[in-house]
């Protein structure tokens, strides 16, 4: 018996998929946990939201819903699941709850914080309120629930120029993510009143870093994400949200490109478009790896970690998403 026989047919696929990703090594512990994750999910009527930055086994072995923090919450509010296991970060699950409150959502692992995130309390943004009064406030979605309380209109990094500019204002407060702030501001004429967060992963990035990957790969495609410094951004081809990045891998089909974010994203693109060759220049979210297989099954078995936001906050954060959501990406 080969070794790919050993696997149930349930698994088999999803490896075939994800095998240069994934060692047989590793899978032998994969699958078992796969099989009983997606067993138990539909006897409990659960569904799995995997970040665009979960590992493959993860991202194409387990999740329903597969995408971007906001449209995984969007999505799984429109599913008749009575549980929502969110396979990413904290800001995530809680998004997750705000679009879904009747749902009962859990995360894998309550630590899986966010440098950004964290960067920025709802406090905060009460003090630069009275700093600048009657200066409207953008939040990125990549904020905790007090944050999008005190927000006015929250913002995703493929909507934040059209999101400023509806508001019909000359300034905004635009937080938390200052490169994202400098990306917004050279794309419109508001003035923007940034906060000084960044993002672990994507600040690591260089231009001298695609400089020299250029110039090893000539002909290369280089993609990069409006999180990165403003001159990684002015290195790259193309700029856009995670969607948008993997949107441009899936209509240009490059011979080669590096896709300048999070590692595992690059793994989880490149299975689905396997005729591209993927240049990765490994940034791991140390927060997006504390998610794993086992956790994954413990927190759907025992329905731990629920993520529960007070009402009052729940309201005021809710609100600000679905202006949002009324603009359009």
């Amino acid at each position: 018996m080969s070794s790919q026989e050993q696997f149930s047919t349930s698994t088999l696929e999803i490896y075939k998929k994800i095998s240069k990703h994934v060692p047989e090594i590793e899978w032998k512990v994969h699958a078992p946990l796969i099989e009983k994750i997606n067993k138990l999910k539909k006897q409990k009527n659960a569904v799995i939201l995997a970040h665009n930055y979960q590992t493959p086994e993860i991202y194409h072995g387990v999740s329903d819903i597969a995408a971007d923090s906001l449209a995984l919450a969007v999505e799984a509010a429109k599913t008749s699941a009575d549980i929502i296991v969110l396979c990413g970060v904290h800001f995530m699950a809680e998004t997750a709850k705000l679009m879904s409150p009747k749902k009962k959502v859990l995360i894998p692992d309550m630590d899986a914080g966010c440098s950004l995130a964290a960067s920025l309390t709802g406090e905060d943004v009460k003090l630069l309120k009275k700093k600048y009064p009657g200066v409207p406030v953008v939040s990125y979605v990549n904020t905790s629930a007090d944050v999008k309380a005190e927000t006015d209109i929250c913002c995703t990094s493929a909507n934040a120029v059209k999101v400023v500019e509806s508001l019909k204002t000359d300034k905004v407060i635009f937080l938390p993510d200052q490169h994202l702030a400098n990306y917004v501001a050279k794309q419109t004429k508001v003035k923007i009143i940034s906060w000084k967060g960044s993002c672990i992963v994507h600040e690591q990035f260089s231009s001298k870093e695609i400089r020299d990957i250029r110039e090893a790969n000539p002909g290369i495609k280089v993609i990069g994400h409006p999180e990165c410094p403003s001159d990684v951004l002015e290195a790259c081809d193309f700029a856009g949200s995670t969607g948008g990045m993997i949107d441009y891998v899936k209509k240009n089909q490059p011979k080669k490109v590096m896709l300048v974010t999070e590692c595992s994203m690059s793994d989880n693109v490149q299975a689905d478009n396997p005729n591209v060759e993927f240049i990765k220049p490994c940034n791991l979210c140390p927060y997006m790896k504390k998610i794993t297989l086992q956790k994954i099954l413990d927190c759907l078995e025992n329905e731990t970690n629920e993520v529960l936001i007070e009402e009052k906050m729940a309201k005021a954060a809710r609100q600000s998403v679905q202006r949002m959501a009324k603009i359009g990406r």
